[in-house]
């Protein structure tokens, strides 16, 4: 084979995908018999088939597994050079950050310091669950993810998770409901605000078990503004790092109590491994880790607080 037709090679990755010649033939509004004789151009080229067909369902051969891969690293590295295209092409550096809607904004607003107010980068920033952020990435329709939950790592992945700060958990509260001598009293007699399904939660759980205690659930929040008005309310104490409660704590509205809880959370900036990876991007990374190196392993608390 002395050449490679992308346009037979799309159309396999799409039949790959739906493993269905119909459906992929309805999704791209094309024929059947039309997409059919381009998988079979395609064989014909390679001299292997691509697809082994089980009822109506069509199974990858194991030249089809290994051509639907590096069909995948093609087609990302297309998509890649077009978007290095735009970038290059365009006025303005654009960033894309997608943040998981969970997130402290606090903190995403210190790790976007560096580049606001520049008049030569606009930032687009995104919100969302984790999995659809990833896919987001993974497409190329975000640059970096902020998160505090790394996606899960193994041999197929392409993403990087870079740890741009880590913050020790501390008990968060108005003045009156801090005026206890000892962690095991104040835990005991006062409400607690928890987040949900967080390596916080994992290891606020493991401190109540050591102590033997029994708290007073206030509230379980899965998002952490909603943590901090709670806290502002004076509905309990906010178990979280300190840059959520930032305005707050500076402000006085809100104390830290004197207990190491002995419970840390880490954050993370996560990218794709790209040839030409966005020059905005890591500019933030280094920044990141500058600001972690100067504050000993704890990043700097933004001073902004959007709402």
């Amino acid at each position: 084979m002395t050449d490679l037709n992308y346009h037979h090679l799309r159309y396999f990755r799409e039949v790959a995908k739906d493993g269905n010649l119909t459906r992929t033939a309805e999704r791209l509004n094309v024929s059947q018999s039309a997409l059919s004789t381009q998988i079979r151009t395609l064989e014909a080229r390679i001299g292997h088939p691509l697809f082994e067909r089980r009822g109506r369902q069509l199974l990858l051969t194991e030249i089809g597994h290994i051509t639907l891969d590096y069909s995948e690293r093609i087609f990302e590295a297309g998509e890649e050079l077009a978007a290095t295209w735009r970038q290059a092409s365009a006025g303005r550096k654009t960033v894309r950050i997608g943040a998981i809607s969970t997130l402290s904004r606090n903190f995403q607003i210190g790790f976007l310091a560096p580049v606001i107010g520049r008049k030569d980068v606009e930032i687009v920033l995104r919100s969302g669950s984790a999995a659809v952020l990833f896919d987001a990435l993974q497409s190329m329709a975000v640059d970096v993810v902020l998160t505090t939950e790394p996606p899960a790592r193994d041999v197929f992945s392409s993403f990087i998770a870079h740890r741009v700060a880590e913050q020790k958990v501390l008990l968060h509260g108005t003045p009156h409901r801090l005026r206890h001598a000892t962690l095991e009293d104040m835990l005991a007699k006062e409400p607690v605000i928890l987040p949900t399904d967080s390596s916080i939660r994992t290891g606020f759980d493991s401190l109540i078990t050591r102590l033997g205690i029994r708290p007073q659930v206030a509230a379980e929040v899965d998002d952490m503004a909603m943590i901090r008005l709670l806290a502002r309310e004076d509905a309990g104490l906010a178990i979280t790092p300190a840059v959520v409660l930032a305005d707050e704590l500076r402000e006085g509205l809100l104390v830290t109590a004197p207990f190491d809880l002995d419970i840390g959370e880490d954050f993370y900036a996560v990218t794709l491994q790209r040839r030409f990876p966005n020059p905005v991007v890591m500019d933030l990374l280094d920044k990141a880790r500058q600001g972690q190196s100067r504050a000993g392993g704890k990043s700097a608390v933004a001073k902004n607080d959007p709402k």
